[in-house]
């Protein structure tokens, strides 16, 4: 079997395609296209299948391709390399995150990685906390697809509740109190805080926030890293909670995305610094047929680039936080949202939603004159005894519909 087409450098037409007959009917054609500067992207997408999207997602049609005419040390170096080729488009998007733990080359291989291992290029450890989630997420994911299948999945959404607008309640809290519309935030820990809240009770949480004005709620449904759960999202739905529910989660797969639908949420966060631009692509289709918002998260000037180089979104988070030092810096908000960045955004009537580091109504007033329209809070008020006093004095004075 032919490998695949290398990547290109930047400034040129990234060709990702696998010469196998079985293999491209399943794919079909990527091409991404990226300037220089990285900043400017469009995307391409021709599928046949487009529920079967992600390269990963197609090693069982590899061994079905090779079985009967390669053996298993053939199948294990094209799996191997398939990965291999994923993590090179990523990292020519300036995709920092990588989705799995490095593994060593198979037995017998020889191929276009041989300098790369050889010169010991990779680094065998998660470099962020972000990483280390995702390495975590790759593992865990897989786990849970083999308890729930995606044809059951696709079954329980068909019979779950209708989505409610999560896009149209951050626009109309916006223009009723003037503040940016508030995602207030259920979550119980933190890798970087530890625990928030001891007496954790989501669902009166989630009930507190929406007396206090919250125009949508963010559970998070990471148990190992942040103490949340699926069973959160839920018990929220479940208890009449009338506030559009993001499923806070860290998706690295688009079964996910069917998973989120079925235990209630009316959005998914998809993560730039995880995903490359033709995920993203896909995850936004894949969650608009299933009638769910799409927040799409930043945290540069790369990310930013790419994003508004992608039709479709509607919502743009920008997270304060650093990747690399962890540090928290409001100020990134308003670098972002400066220049052209800020007229394509406001040109395509994007939602832009401020993400950490906001504690007082200083703070909130800052993000909104730097443009945004609404902001995803959580510890500051989750740690408040009463989170409807905490969201006012977050924003200076009550927001609340009574």
């Amino acid at each position: 079997m032919d490998a695949l087409v290398p990547v290109q450098s930047a400034g040129q037409r990234l060709p990702l395609r696998l010469l196998s007959p079985s293999l491209h009917r399943c794919i079909g054609s990527v091409s991404i296209r990226r300037s220089v500067s990285g900043f400017a992207m469009d995307t391409r997408i021709s599928s046949r299948s487009p529920s079967q999207f992600t390269i990963r997602s197609q090693q069982s049609d590899l061994k079905e391709s090779l079985g009967g005419v390669a053996s298993s040390s053939d199948v294990r170096i094209k799996e191997w390399e398939v990965d291999m080729y994923q993590n090179e488009l990523a990292i020519s998007q300036g995709i920092r995150i990588r989705r799995k733990p490095p593994s060593k080359a198979p037995l017998g291989y020889s191929g276009p990685f041989e300098l790369r291992l050889l010169n010991g290029q990779v680094a065998d450890s998660p470099s962020n906390i972000l990483e280390e989630i995702t390495w975590y997420k790759d593992h865990e994911v897989s786990r849970m697809k083999e308890l729930n299948p995606l044809e059951a999945l696709k079954k329980a959404v068909e019979n779950a509740p209708p989505t409610r607008d999560f896009v149209g309640a951050l626009r109309s809290a916006h223009q009723r109190t003037g503040f940016p519309g508030l995602i207030a935030e259920v979550k119980k820990a933190s890798p970087s805080r530890g625990i928030l809240k001891e007496n954790f009770d989501p669902v009166e949480i989630a009930q507190a926030y929406e007396r206090g004005g919250a125009a949508c709620l963010s559970v998070l449904t990471d148990q190992k890293y942040f103490k949340g759960g699926f069973e959160n999202l839920e018990a929220i739905r479940s208890a009449g909670v009338k506030c559009p529910l993001l499923c806070k989660e860290f998706v690295v797969d688009p079964w996910q995305i069917y998973y989120a639908r079925a235990k209630g949420a009316d959005a998914v966060l998809l993560i730039a610094a995880i995903l490359t631009d033709l995920e993203i692509t896909y995850m936004l289709k894949l969650s608009k047929k299933l009638g769910l918002a799409a927040l799409v998260e930043v945290h540069d000037e790369r990310e930013m680039g790419r994003v508004l180089g992608i039709e479709g979104i509607e919502l743009v988070g920008i997270n304060n936080r650093s990747l690399e030092t962890f540090k928290v810096d409001i100020s990134n908000t308003k670098k972002l949202l400066e220049g052209e960045h800020g007229r394509q955004i406001r040109e395509k009537d994007m939602i832009v939603v401020g993400e950490s580091g906001l504690f007082t109504p200083d703070d909130i007033a800052y993000v909104q004159d730097a443009g945004v329209k609404a902001v995803l809070v959580g510890e500051s008020i989750v740690k408040q005894n009463d989170p409807e006093k905490g969201i006012a004095g977050l924003f200076g004075r009550n927001i609340s519909q009574t």
